[in-house]
């Protein structure tokens, strides 16, 4: 797969009715230690009116809060990104310790995942990333990937009893168990950007779940596959729950809201002079100065 990507991601939000916002967060800035391979990056909020203001939040993740000071019809998000995928970085052992309390927090376990946790005691004892590996594919191996387009997140042991589940159904379940073993696990949300049956590129919104791994630092696994994460996902957020680390999240007024979302991965060398990244100092838009 080609190592250098421009990454596009358009998020349209249309309400039935003229309605007033509360501040949204977005959370598609990739996360500081891939902060690196990222030549340039775009966040374009429409309408031009609205309010863009970056912070840090707990978990350290770069977000944008969003405030629209009218009523509208129609929220628009959008993300360009130019990045190298081979430019990563190395062990974070030295960056980054797991003294947030929330990625140790655990919930009271039900029934199913009782038993699944003892099943997998040893893995806490070991507390190795080959263990953690071992568990991480014994998750995908039980559940059925199921799309599902409908916000929320699944509690683990509605995800244990259905064997099925969205990749963050089985991230979170597995973020779960990791703690209930003694580590300590976060949830992460991201892009996957992977080769298509044409020979091209696609790139999709995904959740997988990274553990602490004493001597090798944040390791990230894949419930989806089984796998190592690797170069090719590309992490926004971080979070000790699901809810925190979504792409977009905020209040409204009530109404009826559809959206539409389209991402589009293309090889650099196809890619052009990848206009849309060079524009600077249009209404609404932060540039990767500011962002980054």
């Amino acid at each position: 797969m080609t190592s250098r990507v421009v990454l596009s991601h358009q998020t349209r939000y249309q309400y039935d009715r003229p309605v007033f916002l509360g501040r949204q967060t977005v959370r598609l800035c990739p996360v500081p230690q891939v902060r690196s391979a990222v030549r340039n990056y775009a966040l374009d909020v429409s309408p031009e009116g609205a309010d863009v203001v970056w912070r840090q939040d707990t978990y350290g993740n770069r977000v944008a809060e969003i405030r629209v000071p009218e009523r509208v019809t129609q929220f628009d998000v959008s993300v360009s990104m130019d990045v190298d995928l081979r430019a990563r970085q190395g062990s974070m052992l030295a960056a980054e310790a797991p003294v947030c309390t929330a990625y140790r927090d655990v919930d009271a376990a039900g029934a199913q995942v009782s038993r699944f946790v003892e099943a997998w005691r040893p893995a806490g004892t070991e507390g190795t990333s080959e263990a953690v590996a071992e568990l991480n594919r014994a998750v995908a191996e039980r559940l059925t990937y199921q799309r599902r387009l409908e916000p929320g997140v699944w509690a683990p042991e509605e995800t244990l009893e259905r064997e099925s589940g969205s990749c963050r159904d089985s991230a979170w379940l597995l973020v779960t168990v990791l703690r209930h073993l003694g580590f300590s696990a976060r949830f992460v949300s991201g892009y996957l950007i992977q080769p298509d049956k044409a020979g091209g590129l696609e790139c999709d919104l995904h959740a997988w779940a990274e553990a602490w791994i004493p001597g090798e630092g944040w390791i990230g696994f894949d419930t989806t596959s089984g796998l190592v994460v690797a170069q090719h996902h590309i992490p926004l957020a971080v979070a000790g729950r699901p809810e925190e680390a979504a792409p977009v999240s905020g209040l409204l007024d009530r109404c009826r809201t559809t959206f539409d979302v389209t991402m589009r991965a293309t090889s650099f060398a196809s890619a052009g002079n990848v206009p849309e990244l060079a524009i600077i100092g249009k209404p609404g838009v932060m540039r990767s100065h500011e962002a980054l």
